[in-house]
Formats: C-alpha cells, structure tokens, sequence
C-alpha cells in the first residue's frame, strides 16, 4: 500500500487515529462500496464523537471515498468499471513519468531502495503462487511499496503526493476485485526490477503499460459480471 500509515496511525490526535483507520478500511474493502455510515453505530466502532465523525466523513467524501448524502449521512462511495478505467490512466501517467525521472536521478540508495522492496513482494508472490492466498493484505503493501521505490527518486514531492491518492484509489478496486495474476504479474515484476538496474526507463513504461492495462481488464471484468 502507498501509505503504510493506514494500519499503523501514529498520530496523537482522535480525530487522526480514527480518520486514518476509516481510511484504511474503505482502501481495504473492508467498508464496501455503497455501505451507509450511520454516526451513532461509527462512534462505538471508531472511538470517536459524532461531530468529529461528521468532519472525517466529510473529509473522505473530498477525496472521493465517500458521498455524502444529506440528512441520511454518508455511504461508501460506488465502484465502477469507467472509474476504474479512468483511475487506472491517471496511475499510469503519473508513474510512467516518475519512472523516467527517476531512473535518470537514482543513486545506490535508491537502488538499494527498490531491491529489498523488490525482495519482500517476489517473495510474498512465491508464497501465493504455491497456493496460500491468504496475505492478500501484505501482498498489496509489498506490491506498492515496490512500486514506489522505482519513482521514489523522481525528485517531485508532489508527484509522489498524487501519486499516493490515486493508487489507494487503484489499490481499492485491486482489493474488491481480487485478482492475482500469479507468475505473469511476478514476470513484470521482475522486468521492472531489471530496467531499474540497468537504468531503462523505455523498457519499463512499456513493462508497467502492460502491467497495468492486464490488471485492469481482469479487474473490470469481474465488476462488470457483478
């Protein structure tokens, strides 16, 4: 996941604590699209009043995770194949550029940086193509904490702050659809990881163009039999 914060909120403050674990839930598909919140039953879940709630609530339906919805409160916000089509283009133009740059800016650090990032999901994806699917959770947070890697060197703060609001937006459709694509998607992987090393950043939009378009189809599918 893009934001390793979700399931480990440090802040002090309720209001955080409680915005990050409602965010971290509906990024997760634990809170499922179009579920109502009802204040009263959400304060016992999250610790926190009604009118922090309302503010939190409010806050998540800017960013597009929820809608809210008047008098009744507020719902999880809706998926759909279009969405995801259209979540899925703003990923791929944001990290085919960062990419780029990054390959060009990287040192050793950085390359250290997406080795070991590299090491966990290849070997998270090992253990899931051997039959346990189980760690579906910390596969997506190895896959995208790999992912970041690559651009982390980008030398664009706030690239790699969009680029963290879309992919929960991804990694959201990644979670409801639960697709794994097994030894192709570790294939790609690989090849990500080899035009990093050898610095071709040409090789690697075309690999992450593949990468994603493929999910994507697996994915919309399965939202569009639903």
């Amino acid at each position: 996941m893009t934001d390793n914060s979700l399931d480990s909120p440090d802040s002090a403050t309720v209001g955080e604590v409680a915005y990050r674990r409602i965010r971290s839930d509906i990024v997760l598909g634990r809170l499922t699209p179009g579920c109502r919140l009802p204040l009263e039953r959400m304060k016992e879940t999250y610790g926190a009043s009604v009118g922090t709630l309302r503010e939190l609530f409010s806050r998540l339906a800017t960013e597009g995770l929820l809608v809210a919805e008047g008098a009744r409160g507020f719902q999880v916000s809706a998926v759909s194949s279009a969405n995801l089509r259209e979540v899925a283009s703003m990923r791929l133009l944001l990290e085919s550029h960062g990419l780029k740059e990054s390959f060009q800016r990287g040192d050793l650090e950085w390359e250290g940086r997406v080795v070991a990032a590299y090491h966990k999901l290849a070997t998270m994806e090992k253990r899931m193509a051997a039959g346990d699917l189980s760690p579906s959770e910390t596969w997506r947070q190895y896959d995208w904490a790999f992912h970041v890697a690559l651009i982390s060197a980008c030398g664009s703060a706030l690239l790699l702050q969009t680029y963290a609001s879309i992919c929960d937006k991804y990694l959201r459709y990644q979670m409801i659809a639960a697709i794994f694509r097994g030894e192709e998607a570790a294939d790609e992987h690989r090849l990500l990881l080899e035009s990093a090393l050898a610095r071709d950043w040409q090789r690697a939009q075309q690999t992450l163009t593949t990468h994603v378009e493929d999910c994507v189809t697996q994915m919309a599918s399965v939202l569009d039999a639903a």
